[in-house]
C-alpha cells in the first residue's frame, strides 16, 4: 500500500489506542504480521513543551517498523511545530488525530472535537503538512453525533490541504465505541476522495476484515479494540486475504506464551511493579472467553511479582489443557 511517497508492505495496521498500543504490545503486533503500528496518540503541546512524559511515547524500535506517530491538538501553530520536531525521527508517516471521542480531549477542543470545526481542521492539516518532511494522514470518525455526518466533507478538506490518506471510524464521538459501527459511510468516503482510505471501526476476526473490504473498496484496514488480547487477528487476516484460508486460533497454551513474551517486554520497559499491573489488563483479555477466565482475572488483579504470575499462568494452562 502506498501512502504519499512510502510503500507499506500490506495493508492492514494497529489503530493507535491510548494506554495500550504502547513499545511492548506493538512489537508482539509486530511480530504477528502487523504490516504498520501506530504510537499512542502524543500530545503537540507536549512536544511543544518538551514534557518527558511525551518523550517516553516516542520510542521507536527497529524490530516494529514501519511505525507512524500519532499527534493530536488544535492549533496550527503548536501542531506545526509539534510537525517539525518530529522530522528526525524514525517513523514514516505522521498522523493527526481527528477523532478521540475522550472527554480530556474533547473539552479542549482536540480529537473529534474537530469535526463540528471543519475550516479550523482544514487549517491544522495544512500546517502540520506544510512542516513536516513525512507523509501526513488523518484519523476521523463519521461525525459528531447523527445530526452532524461529515467524513465525505472533512475527507474532501483532508484531500485538499494535502493529506496523503484518510482513516474513517465509522462511529460519531457521541456513540463512543456503542452500537455497531457503520461502514457505509467508509464507502461514501472511498468514493469521494482519490487519497488512500483506511477502514476502521468493528473489526474482530479475518472475516470482519473481508467484509469490510467487500462493503467499502477501502484500500487499508485499522484494527483498534479486535487486537486486545489477540495479536493474532493480523496474521489471520492477512493469511485470508492472501490466501483464503482460515487459520486455527491460538490455544490456550499459545496464548499464555505470547502473554508471558508481552509481559517480559513490559518488564524490560518499565520495570516489574509498573508491569505486573499494566498487565493486568492484557492478560484479562489474551485469555476472555476461556473456562474460568473471570477467576483467573481476579487473581491476577492480586498478584505482586512476575514469579507469581508465572506461575499462576502455568497452572491455568494445566487446568485448560
Amino acid at each position: 500500500m502506498k501512502i504519499g511517497n512510502r510503500v507499506i508492505c500490506g495493508n492492514v495496521f494497529l489503530a493507535p489506542m491510548a494506554g495500550v498500543t504502547d513499545l511492548p504490545f506493538r512489537l508482539i503486533c509486530k511480530e504477528m504480521g502487523c504490516s504498520m503500528v501506530y504510537t499512542e496518540m502524543v500530545s503537540a503541546k507536549g512536544l511543544y513543551y518538551g514534557d518527558y512524559k511525551t518523550e517516553e511515547l516516542l520510542a521507536i524500535d527497529e524490530r516494529e517498523k514501519p511505525v507512524a506517530i500519532q499527534i493530536f491538538g488544535s492549533d496550527p501553530e503548536i501542531m506545526g511545530r509539534a510537525a517539525y520536531t518530529l522530522n528526525d525521527r524514525e517513523n514514516i508517516i505522521l498522523d493527526i488525530n481527528m477523532g478521540c471521542p475522550t472527554p480530556k480531549i474533547v473539552k479542549n477542543g482536540d480529537g473529534s472535537a474537530l469535526m463540528k470545526n471543519p475550516r479550523l481542521a482544514g487549517e491544522v492539516i495544512k500546517a502540520v503538512v506544510k512542516e513536516s518532511a513525512k507523509p501526513v494522514t488523518v484519523k476521523i470518525r463519521k461525525g459528531w453525533d447523527d445530526n452532524s455526518i461529515n467524513a465525505v466533507e472533512m475527507a474532501k478538506i483532508i484531500e485538499g490541504s494535502g493529506g496523503s490518506a484518510v482513516t474513517i471510524h465509522g462511529r460519531t464521538r457521541e456513540e463512543f465505541y456503542s452500537g455497531k459501527a457503520d461502514w457505509s459511510i467508509i464507502a461514501e468516503v472511498k468514493a469521494a476522495v482519490g487519497i488512500p482510505v483506511i477502514g476502521n471501526g468493528d473489526v474482530f476476526s479475518m472475516l470482519d476484515a473481508e467484509e469490510l473490504l467487500r462493503q467499502t473498496q477501502c484500500d487499508g484496514i485499522m484494527v483498534g479494540r479486535g487486537a486486545q488480547g489477540n495479536p493474532w487477528i493480523f496474521k489471520q487476516i492477512m493469511h485470508f486475504i492472501e490466501k483464503g484460508e482460515h487459520m486455527q486460533e491460538p490455544s490456550v497454551g499459545e496464548r499464555v506464551n505470547v502473554a508471558m513474551k508481552h509481559m517480559d517486554l513490559v518488564m524490560e520497559a518499565k520495570g516489574e511493579y509498573v508491569a505486573i499491573r499494566e498487565m493486568r489488563k492484557h492478560i484479562a483479555w489474551y485469555m476472555k472467553g476461556f473456562k474460568n477466565s473471570a477467576q483467573l482475572r481476579n487473581s491476577i488483579n492480586k498478584i505482586e511479582s512476575y514469579t507469581s504470575l508465572k506461575a499462576l499462568l502455568e497452572e491455568y494452562v494445566a487446568y485448560n489443557s
